[in-house]
């Protein structure tokens, strides 16, 4: 793979790698070093990825293990997400309509970081990146009816969450 295909094929994904990075070690410069490390070792091993059936997958597999393997090393403590949460226009809401989305978003993210690593995954990329089951499959390896599963249990348990801690649940 010559540089025009490397910018082709794996740069316009950075973005998503990115993201990814970020669900996982909950920290913008950690995520930029991942991601950063990932880019690197696809590009060092650029004459072999002719050999896969999906880079995209092969590097958002290789996104996935760089930051589980920081995690593991640095034993780190979970931290928040940036400032930039959310991006919600002060003209279009008023403060109030603000503070509660900024809230529900938190509490979303929060809530997604207690699910087991691979219902995390797996929502992350269906719901937030919206990749397709196939994609899903070329990443994790699972079947379409376990990643169907598993992304069923993983909002079924998201929501359940979400309404035991806003107290919603007695309302239904």
């Amino acid at each position: 793979m010559d540089l025009q295909a490397f910018k082709q094929h794996i740069l316009p994904v950075q973005a998503r790698l990115f993201r990814l990075a970020q669900m996982f070690l909950r920290n913008r410069e950690e995520a930029e070093d991942a991601t950063q490390n990932v880019l690197l070792r696809l590009w060092t091993n650029r004459q072999k990825l002719g050999t896969y059936h999906s880079v995209e997958a092969l590097a958002v597999q290789m996104t996935k293990n760089e930051c589980l393997d920081r995690i593991k090393s640095h034993s780190r403590q979970k931290t928040t997400y940036d400032a930039d949460i959310t991006m919600i226009n002060a003209d279009e809401v008023s403060p109030y309509v603000q503070v509660e989305l900024t809230d529900s978003v938190s509490l979303v993210r929060r809530l997604m970081n207690e699910l087991p690593d691979q219902q995390k995954l797996i929502l992350h990329l269906r719901d937030v990146e919206e990749y397709s089951f196939e994609e899903i499959e070329q990443v994790t390896g699972l079947s379409s009816a376990n990643i169907r599963v598993i992304l069923s249990r993983a909002r079924q348990k998201l929501r359940e969450n979400y309404l035991k801690n806003n107290d919603y649940e007695g309302e239904y």
